[in-house]
């Protein structure tokens, strides 16, 4: 029997994929960003054979999240098991259950199993992460089938790239320019507008507009996680027109020469979209090509415009 207050839900889908494979994308929580919408960022915390921790980043119900959770991964019977450790409010208690089952070669079933309690099992509290639990169930098993059964037609409109500039300063100052988004229209040319949040730190919404070469702008929301003064993770929820998908990271690394500061993106081509954008001769690799040059230039203004103050920082220091 259930325990009072304790409420537990199934969703599932099916996906033409072998279920194996199905197994393999669910257990690389690294991916997880550009796998299920609600998920900002996954890093491991602890890994011990199939026992792992990691923590999680993800909005529910347009409200951003972080969580530690336990999981236990079993490949032979296609079934990861997680729980988290210490639940965001409203929920007291959270676990449940990946259950991949195979359908034939080329089919598989998903089940997604919850077990949860609210704080002080209130109701209106059950009532919220009942719907949270819903709509993120929804949303993943959609994802991981669109994920799956796409991944041979998108193949090679998933890139990633990285920009790095060296510094003559200290990490974290360089991290201190990037992590004060809010300044970022005093600072940086291209960004005309800011919006940025962080009612729980270390959790930002940043949301801006950035001028593009032709004098357009073009608003972008992202959600951010930092870690002072190594990275800034991010993922972007509201996106130009040639991305379905765009996350990435800062890293700022220090050595004896000072620091390397690094942009990484990971970027998925909206082929709807290209010749609406770039005219109806346009190919993927055009697309690429001018979403990899508007990216990189401005995260290399960016790093250079980070890298100044960086280094007039570390020459005050000196006077």
């Amino acid at each position: 029997m259930s325990q009072p207050g304790l409420r537990e839900v199934e969703h599932e889908i099916t996906i033409s994929a072998p279920a194996d494979a199905v197994y393999r994308l669910i257990a690389e929580v690294r991916n997880w960003p550009r796998i299920f919408p609600p998920t900002i960022y996954v890093d491991h915390v602890e890994e011990n054979g199939d026992e792992e921790r990691i923590r999680i980043w993800a909005t529910a119900n347009g409200e951003a999240k972080n969580w530690t959770s336990r999981r236990t991964l079993n490949p032979r019977g296609l079934r990861i098991t997680f729980r988290q450790e210490v639940p965001a409010a409203p929920v007291a208690a959270m676990g449940g259950t990946w259950v991949i089952e195979p359908l034939g070669e080329s089919e598989s079933r998903v089940r997604l199993l919850h077990d949860y309690r609210a704080v002080d099992d209130d109701p209106g509290h059950l009532e919220w992460i009942d719907q949270a639990v819903d709509r993120n169930s929804r949303s993943e098993l959609a994802a991981l089938k669109a994920n799956v059964e796409k991944a041979h037609a998108e193949d090679g409109l998933t890139f990633s790239f990285e920009d790095t500039v060296r510094i003559d300063g200290a990490a974290k100052d360089v991290y201190d320019f990037v992590n004060e988004a809010d300044r970022w229209h005093e600072r940086l040319p291209h960004v005309a507008t800011v919006r940025l949040r962080e009612d729980t730190p270390g959790l930002q919404e940043l949301e801006m507009d950035t001028l593009a070469k032709d004098g357009s702008t073009h608003t972008t929301k992202s959600y951010r996680v930092t870690f002072p003064h190594r990275r800034i993770a991010y993922k972007q929820t509201t996106l130009p027109a040639l991305m379905t998908l765009h996350t990435g990271y800062w890293t700022f690394t220090e050595d004896d020469r000072g620091v390397l500061a690094s942009s990484q993106h990971t970027v998925t081509v909206n082929t709807e979209n290209i010749a609406r954008v770039l005219g109806p001769q346009a190919t993927v690799e055009d697309a690429k090509a001018y979403v990899h040059t508007a990216l990189s230039t401005n995260s290399t203004a960016t790093l250079n415009h980070a890298k100044r103050f960086a280094e007039e920082r570390a020459a005050g220091r000196q006077d």
